[in-house]
């Protein structure tokens, strides 16, 4: 695969790209994993989790490490720009017309139509995720811990991360002491 060849996929997925970072899993999965055989379901799973791990934007994050695999250190810089490319071109287009648009009933009803797709599309990533994930008595009641937290305590999902991820790590120190 040549940098132009990757930069166009990647030019393509931005295009299509709406709703942020939990949808970018099942066009990712469908382009690299179903359609080219690139890379294999788990690697771009982990891929997904490290990238959402790193501040940034998911999209550009998972799309530099596919960059890097596939063609190295400028793999990566052409996958970023080839996935930012088309939205950082709307948003200068939008920019622009972004008062005559917001109160236009055809505009508000196709935003509409986009976030009810982004909320389908975020249920197939959590439906994926949950699926390859290790399920066991540490996992659910984590889970739990986190889903009460944020309801109960009305802890952000930021300081809910924060909070298990240093829980799960003290956890996992201890667990390997009594060992």
């Amino acid at each position: 695969m040549s940098l132009t060849s990757l930069f166009l996929i990647f030019v393509k997925i931005g295009a299509i790209l709406l709703g942020g970072g939990y949808v970018i899993l099942p066009i990712m999965t469908s382009e690299f994993v179903d359609k080219r055989n690139l890379i294999d379901n788990d690697e771009l799973i982990s891929y997904f989790a490290l990238a959402q791990s790193l501040p940034g934007i998911i999209a550009a994050n998972m799309s530099m490490f596919i960059g890097y695999k596939l063609k190295g250190k400028w793999g990566a810089v052409i996958a970023m720009l080839g996935i930012t490319f088309v939205p950082f071109w709307c948003i200068v287009l939008l920019a622009s017309v972004l008062g005559a648009l917001t109160d236009n009933g055809i505009v508000q009803g196709a935003l509409w139509g986009v976030g009810v797709a982004v909320i389908a599309l975020i249920i197939l990533t959590v439906r994926e995720m949950w699926q390859k994930s290790t399920r066991n008595a540490y996992f659910y009641t984590i889970f739990l811990l986190t889903l009460l937290s944020m309801v109960i305590f009305k802890l952000s999902p930021v300081q809910a991360i924060l909070l298990f991820t240093a829980g799960g790590v003290l956890y996992k120190r201890v667990r390997r002491c009594k060992e």
